[in-house]
C-alpha cells in the first residue's frame, strides 16, 4: 500500500466514524421510537418494568480481565460471600484463595500473570513438530499419513502469517517514519499560524512530495480536528495501533518459540487440574472484559457513565482469554468455576478457528447445561459463515460414531452475531451462519466502561454477545423462575425479525437478513419481558434464584 493512501485511508477512517457514529445508549435505543435498531431496554423500563421488583443475577464474564473498582462497576460486582478478603485462606473451601470477585486461570501463584500467548493453531504445530519434522511421510501409515498432512497445512498457515505480519510492521514502521517527516515539514510551513484552511491553502509546496501528502490530509481533516497536533496524535495513535497489532502476531502469536505458560505453573497436560491460578481478576489488560462488563450491568441511575442493559445484576469476573487464544483446559475450568459459585448467565466474549481439547470444553458445557445456566457467546469478527467454518468454543459436541454421525447440541447456548446502528445493516465484520448463529445484536461503536474509570467506544460480535446476556439477565431478574432454556427459547422467539436484504459481511452480496441467523431477528428486551409475562417458568431445585 503506498504511502499516501495508507494516510488518506486512516484519514476517512476517522471522519466517517465522526459522521456515521450512533448515539453513545444506542444498542438500548428502539427502533419504533428512536429510528435505531437497538435492543428497546429503555423502553422496557419505562413501560413495562416500572414498580416491578426483581431478584439478584449472576453473570460470569469469562474474558481476558474486568476492573473490579471501576466506577460504574464497583457497585455491581460480585462478592464471593463465603470468602474473606486478603487473608490467604481458602474461607469456603472451594479451592481457591481469597477469591473475592472470581477467579483468574491464567495467572501464577506469585502474582505473575499471561499477558501475550500463542494462537491455538501455533501450539498445534508445536505439538506437531515433535512428532513429524523430520518424518519421511513415505513411511507412514495410512492414519499417520492424515495426521502429517494436518501438520503441513498448518506448518504452512502459521508460516505465511507470521511472514505477512514481520513484512507488514516493517511497511507500517516506515510508514510512521515518513508521515513524521511529512508533518514536521508541514509544522515549519505552518510557521506558527493557526489550523485553518485559509492558512493551508497559502502553504506552496513546492514539490515536497512528504509536504504535498500532509498538505492533503490536513485539508481534508481542518473541519474535523480542531489543531494541527490533534491530527497528529490521531494518525500516531492509528500507526501504533497497527504497530501493535502487526508486532502481537510475528513475536506472540505466530512464534513458536514462545510459550508463557510456565507463568502459570500448573501441569498442562492434565485436563482435569483445577485449581491453579490466582486471584488477580483485572490482570495486565482488563480493557475487553470491563468492556463487556459495562454492557451487561454498568450502574443504572448513578448519573455518571453508562446504562447497563440489566439492574440487579452482580459480575463474576473470571479470566482465561490472552493476548491471544485462550486455551481449552482454562475455558473449561472457567465455566464450572462460574457454575460451582452461582453464576446464572456465563458470557463468552472470545473464540478462535482451532481447538487443542474440545471434549474438555464439552464437558463444561454439559455441566454448565445440566446446572441450569445459560452460555452466551460472540459469533466471531472474521466475516465468515460458522455454517461451514470452525469457530470455537461452540454449542455442538464432538462428533460421535460411524462416520461422524450422532453430533448433539448444548440447548442452553446462544451464538451471537453483530448488529450495526445503522438501518438496515449488519456489522462487516460479523460471523454468520444459517444454523450456526442465533441471533443478532448490537455490536458496533458501543461505548461502555474502560480500565481505570474511563469509557470508551468498542466493535465486535464481543459487544453484541454482552448485550445478550444483559438481556436474559433481566429477564432472569424479573422472571427468576425461568429456566435457562426458557430464556434462550424467549430471547430468539421475541426477536424482531429484519425483513430486508442486507451486504453479506465479507462479500458485495446482497441477502436477506434471514440467511445470517437462525432466527432472522434481533434481539428485542421489550418484546422478550412481554413474552416472558405469559410463560410459566421451569426453573426447578437448586438452580432456583434466591
Amino acid at each position: 500500500m503506498k504511502l499516501n493512501l495508507l494516510a488518506l485511508f486512516m484519514l476517512l477512517s476517522l471522519s466517517v466514524a465522526n459522521a456515521q457514529k450512533g448515539p453513545e445508549n444506542w444498542f438500548n435505543l428502539d427502533q419504533e421510537q428512536d429510528g435505531i435498531n437497538g435492543m428497546s431496554t429503555e423502553r422496557a423500563y419505562k413501560e413495562l418494568l416500572k414498580g416491578k421488583t426483581s431478584k439478584t443475577v449472576v453473570v460470569a464474564v469469562i474474558d481476558g480481565g474486568v476492573d473490579p473498582l471501576h466506577e460504574d462497576l464497583k457497585d455491581v460486582m460480585w462478592h464471593n460471600p463465603g470468602e474473606i478478603a486478603g487473608n490467604g485462606i481458602d474461607d469456603d473451601h472451594n479451592g481457591y484463595v481469597d477469591d473475592v470477585y472470581g477467579w483468574n486461570f491464567i495467572g501464577g501463584k506469585d502474582g505473575k500473570n499471561v499477558g501475550p500467548d500463542q494462537l491455538e493453531v501455533t501450539r498445534l504445530l508445536v505439538m506437531y513438530q515433535k512428532k513429524y519434522k523430520n518424518v519421511n511421510e513415505s513411511s507412514l501409515s495410512r492414519k499417520a499419513k492424515k495426521d502429517y498432512q494436518r501438520y503441513k497445512k498448518i506448518e504452512a498457515e502459521v508460516k505465511e502469517n507470521k511472514d505477512k505480519a514481520e513484512q507488514e510492521l516493517e511497511q507500517i514502521l516506515d510508514t510512521k517514519k515518513r508521515i513524521t517527516n511529512a508533518f514536521t515539514s508541514l509544522e515549519k510551513a505552518l510557521d506558527g499560524k493557526p489550523f485553518t484552511e485559509e492558512n493551508l491553502n497559502a502553504i506552496e509546496s513546492n514539490g515536497d512530495e512528504g509536504l504535498m501528502m500532509a498538505l492533503s490530509i490536513a485539508k481534508r481533516a481542518v473541519s474535523e480536528v480542531s489543531s494541527l497536533e490533534d491530527l497528529k496524535s490521531e494518525i500516531a495513535s492509528q500507526l501504533q495501533g497497527g504497530i501493535d497489532y502487526y508486532t502481537s502476531q510475528a513475536k506472540y502469536y505466530y512464534n513458536t518459540d514462545f510459550d508463557p505458560r510456565s507463568i502459570v505453573g500448573d501441569n498442562y497436560n492434565n485436563i482435569t487440574e483445577k485449581y491453579y491460578g490466582n486471584n488477580n481478576i483485572k490482570g495486565p489488560d482488563a480493557f475487553h472484559g470491563t468492556h463487556v462488563a459495562g454492557i451487561i450491568a454498568a450502574t443504572r441511575g448513578n448519573g455518571i457513565g453508562i446504562e447497563g442493559v440489566a439492574t440487579n445484576v452482580k459480575i463474576m469476573g473470571v479470566r482465561v482469554v490472552p493476548d491471544g487464544d485462550e486455551r481449552d483446559k482454562d475455558v473449561a475450568n472457567g465455566i464450572r468455576y462460574a457454575v460451582d459459585n452461582g453464576a446464572n448467565i456465563i458470557n463468552m466474549s472470545f473464540g478462535k478457528g482451532y481447538s487443542w481439547n474440545k471434549d474438555v470444553v464439552d464437558k463444561a458445557v454439559k455441566y454448565a447445561n445440566k446446572h441450569g445456566v445459560l452460555l452466551v457467546h460472540a459469533a466471531g469478527n472474521s466475516a465468515q459463515d460458522n455454517d461451514h467454518t470452525d469457530n470455537f468454543p461452540n454449542d455442538t459436541y464432538r462428533k460421535r460414531g460411524f462416520f461422524g454421525l450422532g453430533a448433539k447440541t448444548s440447548k442452553t447456548w446462544m451464538e451471537i452475531g453483530a448488529l450495526s446502528h445503522k438501518p438496515k445493516t449488519v456489522a462487516n465484520f460479523s460471523n454468520y451462519g444459517k444454523t450456526q448463529v442465533d441471533i443478532f445484536a448490537p455490536g458496533v461503536d458501543i461505548y461502555s466502561t474502560a480500565p481505570d474509570g474511563e469509557y470508551k467506544d468498542a466493535s465486535g460480535t464481543s459487544m453484541a454477545s454482552p448485550a445478550t446476556a444483559g438481556a436474559a439477565a433481566l429477564l432472569l431478574s424479573y422472571y427468576p423462575k425461568l429456566s435457562a432454556k426458557q430464556l434462550k427459547t424467549i430471547l430468539e422467539a421475541s426477536g424482531a425479525k429484519q425483513n430486508y436484504s442486507v451486504q453479506q459481511p465479507g462479500s458485495d452480496e446482497q441477502v436477506p437478513f434471514s440467511r445470517l441467523c437462525r432466527t432472522g431477528a434481533t434481539v428485542n428486551v421489550y418484546r422478550a419481558l412481554k413474552m416472558a409475562a405469559t410463560v410459566k417458568g421451569k426453573r426447578k431445585g437448586k438452580h432456583k434464584i434466591k
